[in-house]
């Protein structure tokens, strides 16, 4: 769902339509479980319980593929940065592979798992791995009702813009923020900042705001988009 909706807005407000919302950054704590991971660094965030397709074609991640197949091990899909990756993560499980190349190319489908917080890069591998510390949310608790129902409206408004439905939402779901910002191509560092938090009522809050900017914005603009598509003048 996600793929197809991020062709949808790129379509129809170009490749950075997210940025007609700000984001913000926010320091939060951890619990400490220590683990070594391979680690994939990539433009992207990914999310709790949210898919994600890949095609891995470089020799070092096909290597480290190839390996987590055999070991059914998870990895850390983390945001690349200019000379280094962020700082918070996410593990991914292979749900699938779609597609075996000849030349060792592959198609899979992941999942986000559980959040991390890198400590230490190891690079003896031909592919990076990290150690992390593992965490959760403080209080496993729902968002306040009125809040989520705010949330799930404007969540609604956006995917209608993009001529989509939401369906299959639970008000009371511990993780709906993950869920419905999962499904949708948001933001990057509006994402990365909010796979950080660490408690659920503080994430629908965030939502709730940015939605609030976003929605009304890319309304305007399909607005002026069909009538200049209609010969008319905008307003």
């Amino acid at each position: 769902m996600a793929v197809g909706l991020l062709k949808r807005f790129r379509t129809e407000f170009g490749p950075n339509w997210h940025s007609l919302a700000g984001s913000s950054t926010r320091a939060v704590p951890y619990n400490r479980r220590v683990s070594l991971i391979a680690l994939f660094p990539l433009d992207v965030v990914l999310l709790p319980g949210a898919p994600m397709p890949l095609h891995v074609f470089e020799p070092r991640y096909k290597e480290m593929i190839g390996e987590l197949l055999e070991t059914k091990q998870p990895f850390g899909i983390v945001r690349a940065q200019q000379d280094s990756v962020a700082e918070i993560g996410c593990s991914a499980e292979i749900s699938e592979v779609t597609k075996k190349y000849e030349d060792g190319r592959l198609d899979i489908i992941t999942e986000g798992q559980q959040r991390f917080k890198i400590t230490g890069l190891d690079q003896e591998r031909t592919f990076l791995r990290g150690e992390v510390d593992f965490f959760d949310d403080d209080e496993e608790q729902p968002a306040p009702k009125p809040e989520a129902e705010k949330l799930v409206k404007l969540h609604g408004e956006l995917l209608a813009v993009a001529g989509a439905e939401a369906t299959g939402i639970e008000l009371d779901d511990p993780q709906l923020s993950f869920h419905l910002a999962g499904s949708v191509p948001l933001d990057l560092d509006f994402k990365q900042n909010l796979l950080g938090m660490r408690s659920e009522p503080q994430r629908v809050a965030a939502m709730v705001e940015y939605y609030t900017m976003l929605v009304p914005r890319l309304k305007r603009t399909i607005k002026v988009k069909e009538k200049s598509r209609g010969n008319g003048h905008a307003m």
